[in-house]
């Protein structure tokens, strides 16, 4: 086997395209070359400039500081969101809506003493607040409201108190 290869006789052609293959492919390599030690340096001199007056070891310190800073800012975030959450549903309770109209409750008050006050949440529910002054003294009566709904009758500026507070307008039209 050996020796039929050791027969087989080259000629000048089969070694010149043997050797322009072999140039071929070690110009390819070489270009190949360049390329790289062309991106080396330019990965190196970036990774020199971010590196500039930090060491290694300060590089990780900043870098787990900052990893620590993230974790208590998401823990933070979690709590804020808890505690809006709780906000929100408190405020449902809570009374958001007033409205408020002075009178006077006899004619022959001036001062416009007198008042309604509607106090509302958000679905309408609460109370009106009337204080009526007189000569005598000082009356307060209170009713509750259901809906924007009172069980007891409503004098008119109780009404427009109410309404004042459930945001409907009480203009007339002309």
């Amino acid at each position: 086997m050996i020796s039929e290869f050791l027969n087989l006789k080259f000629t000048v052609d089969d070694f010149l395209l043997t050797f322009a293959i072999m140039a071929g492919v070690m110009l390819l390599l070489l270009i190949l070359l360049i390329i790289n030690m062309v991106k080396t340096s330019k990965l190196k001199k970036k990774y020199n400039s971010f590196m500039v007056g930090k060491d290694a070891k300060s590089l990780e310190d900043n870098l787990i500081k900052r990893i620590n800073q993230v974790e208590e800012v998401l823990v933070s975030e979690k709590k804020n969101e808890e505690n809006i959450e709780k906000l929100f549903r408190s405020m449902k309770v809570t009374f958001q809506k007033v409205g408020m109209v002075k009178y006077d409750a006899f004619n022959e008050m001036g001062g416009k003493l007198s008042f309604s006050l509607a106090l509302l949440d958000q679905k309408n529910d609460g109370f009106i607040i009337n204080a009526v002054h007189s000569r005598e003294g000082c009356y307060t009566y209170i009713k509750e409201i259901i809906d924007g709904n009172s069980v007891l009758v409503l004098a008119e500026e109780e009404k427009e108190a109410l309404n004042i507070a459930m945001g409907v307008s009480t203009k007339k039209p002309e």
